[in-house]
């Protein structure tokens, strides 16, 4: 039986007055809604995901895109959302995918905290005229520090400190990997971390030897495909994560689709070209904090004890608890992925109905580490729904040390968020794996946008601190002080640790 015709999600309109026939929208648009006929450009509207990329190339703004122009009769429980996915299902009896982050109607918690800032007493600090450190070091930290003296005042450190990686600021792109998204684009971003003094991580699609010349600002990362792991790979990072879970999807694995296996993907992931790959759910070889253990160990062994060792898991329910284990696993930062962490695709229901909000998770994680007093055993990083400097500036003040940014990466290249980067079609040149159309992304230009918005943020992280009155990375991280809670309950407020507006 047929469903029948549904509204239009979108709708594409050409002003034939302005068209000149070019034919641009036609050559950019991969995903089939333009094609000429009769001498006038026609439409496909159902075709249509507004990426927005036929509007970018037209010389003469003919082209018009409304979003729902007939809508679903209005329902409060079910919505359109609700019957389209409906629809979709019953036609093909199959998970629906997502791309990108959770887009259910829930609270943004960052939305719902204002920073402080000192006036009279504690006066602010300007951070134009006076030095602000935002150097961060990720990794094990000492409990104390002893030295020896020497004659002539000369001071010996005795303790032996262990690896740690040295950002000149607090963030770092996440973890992308070759497959899901193009050469290009992972170019982009190991270009632009380079230049800016921090760090991105390679995802579970190898790394390409492309990156080697940044291999010193990659984390290269452990997943439970272990694609493209082998030592070469493991040597060439300045750090290796383990992937345990991610906020778009936890307790899944990932999956590639065939189509976006290229040769050059192939050879990268060591897999056969043109066939799916499929991460597992769990490491076949962690199904305890002890084994979690050896496997940290044995990373550090097979890299002569060079290199730091991330965990990265799911914000989830127990978090703080599992955040707990891994600090004393012998792991030196856990990484923590809210529900809003993006991704190429994902089961929506997964992307949408399952996993914590980060800001929860980070102040939940701080916290039992402090109570338990092994806060200096690891670092958190803060990772899923990191939008805007003030974002992170709170992600910080709630106890993280970094933050790690993706879909913000993705955008200041272009990525217009809709959502269909499984479908290897991006017209951007980002998420897709088709010469035509990677092509269309310059590395050495995006680079540029990437790096800017990362000092943009710095900067406004700066000046953020010294309306607080702070002139160091290390006097934010944790200090819950600087924060106030607006329209939170007071459940919320327990969790964050954040007194409300006016206390």
């Amino acid at each position: 039986m047929i469903i029948g015709s549904r509204p239009l999600k979108f709708q594409v309109m050409v002003d034939h007055d302005q068209c000149m026939l070019c034919g641009r929208c036609v050559e950019n648009c991969s995903y089939g809604v333009y094609r000429m006929e009769d001498g006038k450009i026609r439409v496909n509207s159902r075709n249509c995901v507004a990426c927005h990329r036929c509007l970018s190339q037209c010389p003469r703004d003919a082209i018009m895109i409304a979003e729902r122009p007939c809508d679903y009769r209005n329902h409060p429980v079910w919505t359109d959302q609700v019957r389209e996915n409906i629809f979709k299902q019953a036609e093909s009896g199959k998970i629906l995918l997502g791309g990108m982050g959770n887009t259910g109607d829930y609270p943004i918690i960052f939305d719902r905290l204002v920073l402080d800032a000192c006036q009279v007493t504690n006066p602010s600090i300007d951070p134009l005229r006076e030095p602000m450190e935002l150097r961060t070091f990720i990794g094990k930290k000492p409990r104390q520090l002893e030295l020896k003296y020497g004659p002539g005042n000369d001071v010996e450190l005795k303790t032996k400190l262990v690896k740690n990686l040295q950002l000149e600021t607090p963030i770092m792109i996440g973890h992308m990997s070759y497959g899901a998204i193009s050469l290009n684009a992972q170019m982009a971003m190991a270009k632009a971390v380079s230049e800016s003094g921090t760090f991105m991580g390679t995802g579970e699609g190898g790394l390409h030897e492309a990156l080697y010349p940044y291999q010193n600002h990659m984390i290269v990362q452990v997943a439970s495909g272990r694609f493209g792991v082998d030592v070469n790979y493991l040597d060439r990072g300045a750090a290796i994560e383990i992937k345990i879970g991610q906020g778009a999807k936890p307790g899944i694995g990932g999956h590639l689709p065939g189509e976006k296996v290229c040769a050059d993907v192939s050879c990268t992931r060591m897999i056969p070209e043109g066939s799916d790959a499929i991460s597992p759910a769990p490491h076949h070889d962690i199904y305890s904090i002890e084994d979690l253990k050896q496997l940290v160990r044995g990373l550090k062994e097979a890299t002569e004890w060079k290199k730091p060792v991330f965990v990265k898991i799911a914000a989830v329910h127990n978090v703080a608890a599992i955040a707990a284990g891994i600090a004393r696993s012998g792991a030196d930062a856990v990484v923590v992925d809210g529900f809003r962490g993006g991704t190429g695709a994902a089961p929506a229901v997964f992307r949408d109905h399952v996993g914590i909000p980060i800001e929860a998770a980070i102040a939940a994680v701080d916290t039992k580490l402090r109570q338990q007093g092994i806060r200096n055993e690891v670092s958190i990083i803060a990772s899923g729904g990191i939008r805007q400097s003030a974002d992170l500036t709170k992600a910080i003040c709630l106890g993280a040390d970094a933050v790690y940014i993706g879909t913000a990466a993705l955008v200041a290249m272009g990525c217009r968020v809709c959502g269909t980067c499984y479908r290897n079609l991006c017209t951007w040149g980002i998420a897709t794996q088709r010469p035509d159309l990677v092509a269309r992304l310059n590395p050495d230009e995006a680079a540029v946008n990437v790096s800017n918005l990362i000092h943009a943020w710095t900067l406004e992280l700066a000046e953020l601190m010294g309306a607080a009155g702070i002139n160091s990375i290390e006097s934010l991280r944790g200090n819950r002080d600087r924060l106030r809670g607006y329209m939170l309950d007071e459940t919320m407020l327990d969790v964050l640790d954040v007194n409300a507006v006016g206390a």
